[in-house]
């Protein structure tokens, strides 16, 4: 991809680690004015490719099903290509950073922060997303779902990653290894040693499969998020947050079972 290609990925890595990276309220309400800007330009780069693939709210309603899932397929395999896109764009911070930045606090304890601000940011993206659908003039459908996706899916890897470096297991290799590595671990929900089948994410690989089928299911979740008159903000707020802490709850159980096999065998 080009450059101008990955623009919504660029903007999906730095919406990620605006919010996550946020410290005291009054700064992370200046944030949020950032990022939903953010959402909007990421909601364009991805309006017209969705508007290239004929995906809409009508077209779907007055066209067949196969019609509507050779759409979402379409969707989905642009969604695939700006998530690889965007790992090495996620600033990971090493164990060292996240301890200096959280002075006082255990590692365990570093862990649950981690979990908690990555739930808080994925939340606020769900309540600008869902915001969209009081305005007057609507983003294209599903140019906002698409916006939405890469933005929660940048902040969990980079929870997935960050939770990786605080308990001392990282992935290994380069910059973009140990960014495949993280996206591998998102897709599969288990820590980066226990990713089957590879790292490769060409389409059609288990890997490629696995992460398809996991953007898929969160464009679905993000629907919730355009309910008119605010539902859809408080709806997907919520679905946001238990989604990103249920799958940190995930990962910190394979990382710390992980760690425990480590000390037992040492």
């Amino acid at each position: 991809m080009s450059e101008s290609e990955n623009e919504a990925a660029r903007e999906a890595a730095e919406i990620a680690v605006e919010l996550t990276e946020a410290g005291a309220p009054e700064e992370r309400a200046r944030r949020r004015w950032r990022v939903a800007g953010a959402l909007t330009t990421a909601a364009r780069q991805a309006g017209g490719t969705a508007r290239q693939a004929g995906i809409s709210a009508a077209q779907t309603a007055g066209r067949g099903t196969r019609a509507a899932t050779q759409r979402m397929s379409a969707l989905v395999t642009w969604l695939s290509g700006q998530v690889i896109a965007m790992g090495p764009r996620l600033r990971i911070r090493d164990q060292a950073t996240l301890r200096t930045q959280f002075p006082g606090h255990s590692d365990a304890e570093i862990a649950a922060l981690l979990v908690e601000r990555a739930a808080r940011a994925s939340g606020a993206v769900g309540g600008a997303t869902g915001a969209w659908a009081a305005l007057p003039a609507l983003p294209a459908f599903p140019a906002e779902v698409a916006a939405e996706t890469l933005a929660v899916v940048g902040i969990e890897i980079k929870l997935v990653a960050e939770l990786h470096e605080i308990l001392g297991v990282p992935a290994q290799g380069n910059a973009a290894e140990r960014a495949r590595a993280y996206v591998a671990a998102w897709a599969h929900r288990r820590g980066v040693f226990a990713v089957p089948g590879g790292l490769v994410l060409a389409a059609g690989s288990p890997l490629g499969r696995l992460l398809r089928r996991r953007l898929a299911a969160r464009v679905r979740r993000s629907t919730f998020a355009l309910a008119p008159l605010f539902t859809g903000a408080i709806a997907g707020a919520m679905l946001n947050r238990r989604e990103t802490r249920k799958l940190g709850a995930e990962i910190l159980r394979d990382l710390r079972r992980h760690q425990g096999e480590i000390s037992a065998g040492g």
